[in-house]
């Protein structure tokens, strides 16, 4: 049995421009924890895990419980005030190539798919809670045929993968750093897309048993 292989895109400042909710929503854990969280900084640097931002502004024994909190007010805080990317909502185009979406986030998969439904993107699957070499093993079990990614790390999971990451300067790395750790091709936004997987060969990836 066999299914169509896809492409895998990131989520974060590449589908979407998350930086005005993720902002509300360290404001809102400001509020109700007292702590500072300098939030020009925090969504100047997207990608990692939650965890790795909430390290620069509590202490360890707090980071499980912040959390936990942040992603409760997630849904009130961050989902509106989001918008799509330059070429996100043209994800048909990838259809007409015969391949199909799917989307590898750090982010958990409830909250990517708030961000989806709330926008109308369509896509046939979703991962989520995943960072770097992490991303890999999803990427394989959806028969990815490219990774499309804003990060640096989200490169390194589409060479640990074994397949083109192609980069996309929307984010906080640059096409210099996106090259450097290895990625395929960089654009500037995702309408130009259609263009670079034009070189990438189409077919059948075979189904998980």
């Amino acid at each position: 049995m066999s299914r169509p292989a896809a492409v895998g895109f990131d989520l974060d400042m590449t589908l979407v421009d998350s930086r005005p909710g993720i902002a509300a929503t360290y404001r809102e854990l400001t509020a109700r924890t007292g702590v500072h969280i300098d939030v020009d900084a925090a969504v100047s640097r997207l990608g990692p895990p939650l965890r790795t931002e909430l390290a620069h502004w509590f202490p360890p024994s707090q980071i499980e419980e912040m959390v936990l909190l942040y992603r409760s007010l997630y849904p009130s805080h961050a989902i509106e005030p989001s918008r799509p990317l330059s070429g996100a909502l043209s994800l048909a185009a990838v259809r007409e190539l015969g391949l199909r979406v799917v989307v590898v986030s750090s982010k958990i998969e409830r909250l990517v798919r708030l961000h989806l439904d709330h926008l109308g993107m369509a896509v046939d699957e979703i991962a989520g809670d995943l960072f770097a070499q992490g991303k890999a093993a999803a990427l394989r079990a959806f028969g990815a045929r490219a990774y499309v990614g804003d990060h640096v790390a989200d490169m390194i999971a589409a060479a640990t993968a074994g397949v083109p990451g192609i980069g996309v300067t929307t984010g906080p790395c640059s096409a210099g750093e996106l090259r450097a750790a290895g990625a395929s091709a960089v654009i500037d936004d995702l309408t130009c897309l259609p263009r670079v997987l034009g070189g990438i060969a189409v077919g059948e990836a075979a189904a998980d048993d």
